[in-house]
């Protein structure tokens, strides 16, 4: 069940602002197992469930919804369009790739200056997103105003694919392989009163959280994420950060949040007790929806328990599914040992 709810996250588009139809499946799958459902402000989804027993504490676990994308910005006269990134995706990861456009799902391409007319400066130098352009096949301005708007969102090509040893390849496994763990739990028996909560505009700066976290105001919160690995020929030591196939990755500080200690400790713990592996971030780096969680209110005890991804914000990300299923493991583990 989880991995076919991950494949059907990956398949739909929803970068942040426009995480719709995220949101529909969302709550398609959850109305036989939530208590109540309420979707905030911003379009965030809050789902209360009832376990065996009430909570001592208020525990939410939590996900994002959205992905990294683009927006056209101009309309320029050749049928081309100007873009901008939404959240953190390198200029130089887009060049060339396969593109749908706006909610008609227009075809694309992202295109860049063709390197026989680039100086030699330019040729060494990381491209800009100003120097990229969509392209829709369209013949002049007008005719691209026909079919596209300023505004509307570019999302990379959907396409999930099995790959070998156990592994997938997709885009937005970040943070959809959260999503996917909190809808199975969702579905099973819970032993405590859990809120769950699907957030958006995680990519552009934990909006959805800071408005969430204020709402549900919890005890604890457990954050559900996809961090970098880069255990890969060429990063050394510290330099790979996590790597696949290490199991859940769970961390003592990045540059948003100094995680609790003492949940930190347990979740090697509780790892430990059901031998799966556990590691954590061996450099200081990255962030997540924890940054504006652990500080809401009066602050929340905050850990986050993140799968292991390659290549994140990319078209092509890929994390391995025993992580995945290890990481809904723990999840599963912590609910119960944060609260007995």
């Amino acid at each position: 069940m989880q991995n076919e709810h991950l494949k059907k996250l990956c398949l739909l588009c929803g970068a942040s602002g426009n995480e719709g139809a995220v949101r529909d499946y969302i709550l398609e799958q959850i109305k036989p197992y939530a208590d109540s459902i309420t979707i905030d402000p911003l379009g965030s989804v809050i789902a209360e469930k009832k376990g065996a027993k009430p909570a001592p504490k208020k525990l939410m676990v939590s996900a994002h919804m959205d992905e990294v994308g683009m927006i056209i910005t101009y309309i320029n006269d050749d049928g081309t369009m100007q873009i901008a990134p939404v959240g953190g995706v390198d200029a130089n990861v887009v060049i060339g790739r396969p593109v749908v456009v706006g909610e008609k799902k227009i075809s694309g391409v992202i295109g860049a200056k063709p390197i026989h007319l680039l100086n030699s400066d330019q040729r060494k130098a990381l491209p800009k997103f100003s120097e990229l352009y969509l392209d829709i096949g369209a013949e002049n301005g007008d005719a691209a105003g026909k079919l596209v708007s300023v505004g509307d969102y570019v999302h990379f090509l959907p396409g999930y694919t099995e790959m070998g040893g156990g592994r997938v390849r997709s885009k937005a496994l970040d943070d959809r392989i959260g999503c996917a763990i909190m809808l199975t739990l969702m579905a099973q028996e819970l032993p405590y009163d859990v809120t769950f909560a699907f957030l958006v505009q995680e990519e552009v700066g934990l909006r959805g959280a800071k408005a969430a976290a204020y709402t549900v105001n919890p005890d604890i919160a457990l954050v559900l994420e996809a961090t970098t690995a880069a255990d890969l020929t060429g990063a050394d030591g510290d330099a790979k950060v996590c790597a696949l196939g290490g199991g859940p990755v769970v961390s003592f500080m990045d540059r948003s949040t100094i995680y609790d200690r003492e949940l930190y400790r347990l979740a090697f713990a509780e790892c430990e007790k059901m031998g799966i592996p556990c590691q954590t971030k061996t450099r200081i780096a990255g962030g997540n929806d924890s940054g504006a969680i652990h500080i809401s209110r009066g602050g929340v005890r905050t850990l986050a328990i993140s799968a292991p991804c390659r290549y994140l914000h990319s078209p092509s990300c890929a994390a391995d599914l025993q992580d995945i299923e290890n990481c809904m493991q723990l999840t599963a583990a912590m609910i119960e040992a944060v609260l007995r």
